[in-house]
């Protein structure tokens, strides 16, 4: 059984920056086709930023620019850094398998962004 262990989230000003790890455990792992999720409250999750199978970075527009994925196959880990943070940006944040998160979902890592 896979596990998504999510860390690194805290409180930031606006324009401040987090560094989000996402340790993978229980399976074999690539992070190819491995992506970052957030959610807010009273909505669904929506992807973030993600390694297309072919290991291509994708971001949705909002963090294009600001939000930077990475990771490391050998260690097992998935990172997020995002910098120039703005509100619109808080969120709880989850990893896991993209397109099609089929992974039990972590627990995620709360980000909060005061202005």
């Amino acid at each position: 059984q896979v596990q998504l262990v999510e860390s690194g989230g805290g409180l930031v000003q606006a324009g401040g920056s987090l560094s989000l790890s996402c340790e993978v455990s229980g399976g074999a792992f690539s992070i190819n086709g491995m992506g970052w999720y957030r959610q807010v409250p009273g909505a669904q999750r929506a992807l973030v930023a993600a390694f297309t199978d072919s290991g291509k970075e994708y971001y949705i527009d909002s963090v294009r620019g600001r939000f930077t994925i990475s990771g490391d196959s050998a260690k097992n880990t998935l990172n997020l850094l995002l910098t120039n943070l703005k509100p619109e940006d808080a969120a709880v944040y989850y990893c896991n398998k993209f397109p099609h998160a089929h992974y039990p979902w972590g627990r995620g890592t709360q980000v909060t962004v005061s202005v």
